[in-house]
């Protein structure tokens, strides 16, 4: 089966400065540093660094070659890529300051500019049973669903950034939800974070997408994978933590190509934390994510 990530990718510029600029201010960096970024890319190398046989589709600008090529250097296909000339490629604009913080503004670019008629050439492509990954970065997400369930693909869904967007898409088309505490609370629409459980609300959850399998990441406190036959528990490997960008979107792609591999939910669980515990142990997103090899 073939895994098709119809997702978001950006360029983030972190400036580093002393502190936010201000109202009416003009400030010097200290230093410019140009990352890859986007949920959809990141998911993509994960996917392709474990092993998978993974597309990408979305748009960039004709500045955004590098992020191609990073992903093509991992192992993914990007002919379902479009590059425009007519757009930008999306990106961030990051300030950091001397105490860690940072404040972002994004532009969504040619993440903003996917077209239903490259949704149809994308997807035509695909067949039933195929695996497709979407996250919260681009837009026609609820064309792509509908399209994708039509051929009756399985619908992967990363509701990141939780947005008003996500409860007016045809959530009952998703096979699995992947998400953290937060994103959940908010998908159930409950503010009760006193005391969270991560297996009360994946069954929360299941309760109201009973069709679906539900993956909740609980950070330090490990994973949580529920359907309706089968509960698995996955604590987490500890490591010392350097940074943790791209964590969930490594286990993201390693629990699917994990899953895919060897129809065992317990091994893909296994694998996704052993594959971001080394994530976490690394500087930077896309670089952070390991190869199969190092498992």
């Amino acid at each position: 089966m073939k895994v098709l990530c119809f997702g978001a990718l950006n360029i983030d510029y972190t400036y580093t400065v002393d502190h936010f600029v201000q109202k009416g201010e003009t400030l010097s960096s200290k230093s410019l540093q140009v990352f890859s970024g986007g949920k959809g890319l990141n998911q993509t190398v994960a996917l392709a660094r474990a092993g998978a046989e993974v597309y990408h589709a979305g748009a960039v600008g004709t500045d955004g070659g590098f992020l191609l090529q990073l992903m093509e250097e991992a192992g993914a296909n990007i002919e379902n890529v479009a590059v425009l000339d007519e757009v930008r490629t999306g990106n961030a604009i990051i300030q950091k300051d001397k105490n860690g913080d940072n404040c972002i503004i994004l532009y969504g670019g040619a993440n903003q500019a996917i077209t239903k008629a490259q949704v149809d050439r994308t997807l035509q492509k695909f067949e039933r049973e195929d695996f497709i990954v979407l996250q919260n970065e681009i837009n026609e997400l609820a064309y792509i669903m509908e399209k994708a369930h039509e051929i009756g693909m399985k619908i992967i869904l990363n509701p990141s950034p939780m947005d008003e967007k996500i409860p007016k898409l045809p959530l009952q088309y998703v096979s699995y939800f992947l998400l953290n505490e937060i994103e959940t609370l908010q998908l159930l629409q409950s503010d009760d974070t006193d005391d969270i459980d991560g297996e009360r609300l994946a069954r929360k959850l299941l309760e109201k997408f009973p069709t679906a399998a539900i993956v909740l990441t609980l950070g330090e406190k490990g994973s949580v994978y529920m359907d309706q036959k089968e509960k698995v528990s996955q604590p987490i490997y500890k490591v010392k933590t350097v940074d943790t960008t791209a964590a969930g979107d490594t286990f993201t792609g390693f629990f699917i190509a994990g899953l895919l591999k060897s129809g065992s939910v317990k091994e893909a669980m296994d694998l996704a934390a052993k594959a971001s515990a080394i994530a976490v142990s690394r500087p930077g997103a896309a670089p952070s994510i390991p190869v199969l090899a190092e498992i």
